[in-house]
């Protein structure tokens, strides 16, 4: 038998009034666009709708709106201080040896410099040695191809930061 019943963080996400609803949606994606198709698009039944929405509303962002997205996003290997989710994302760069970490701040730079905007990848899960590697790949593309790349990648990151949300409950 199937419960119809719609899983409490879903609840507690739908029941919320639109600012502070707003405000939990931003710590997911920094992006304005993402929030407000989000918001507009409550109250979800499945958290699968939630993240169908997410997934479309990621798809539709302007190259502005992916800035806006990044902006939220700390470079790899200097997570943002007093923020347990960047930590928490970026654990694989949390052993890394100094020289490591003087490469990526390297490699960080010359990305940055390149794309105009923090290299962006689905750290969760990753160790230090695979995000050097994935940079130095991504350092050699095209910025339209990178555009769809960070496309991508925000999309895993929206969807984790959705799922841990939906589990931790909402303040």
């Amino acid at each position: 038998m199937t419960s119809t019943a719609t899983p409490p963080g879903l609840a507690r996400l739908n029941a919320l009034e639109e600012p502070a609803a707003r405000a939990a949606l931003h710590e997911v994606c920094a992006s304005t666009a993402w929030g407000g198709r989000l918001l507009a698009a409550r109250p979800y039944s499945t958290a699968e709708d939630l993240y169908a929405t997410s997934d479309a509303a990621t798809a539709e962002l302007t190259v502005e709106d992916l800035r806006e997205a990044m902006a939220g996003h700390p470079p790899i290997g200097r997570p943002e201080q007093g923020d347990p989710a960047s930590a928490r994302e970026q654990r694989g760069m949390a052993g890394a040896s100094d020289e490591l970490r003087a490469e990526m701040l390297e490699l960080n730079l010359a990305y940055q410099e390149r794309f105009g905007h923090v290299f962006l990848i689905c750290a969760t899960g990753r160790t230090g040695e695979q995000m050097r590697d994935a940079v130095k790949e991504r350092l050699g593309n095209a910025p339209e191809r990178e555009r769809e790349i960070v496309r991508t990648e925000l999309g895993k990151i929206n969807r984790i930061r959705l799922a841990r949300l939906l589990e931790e409950g909402i303040a």
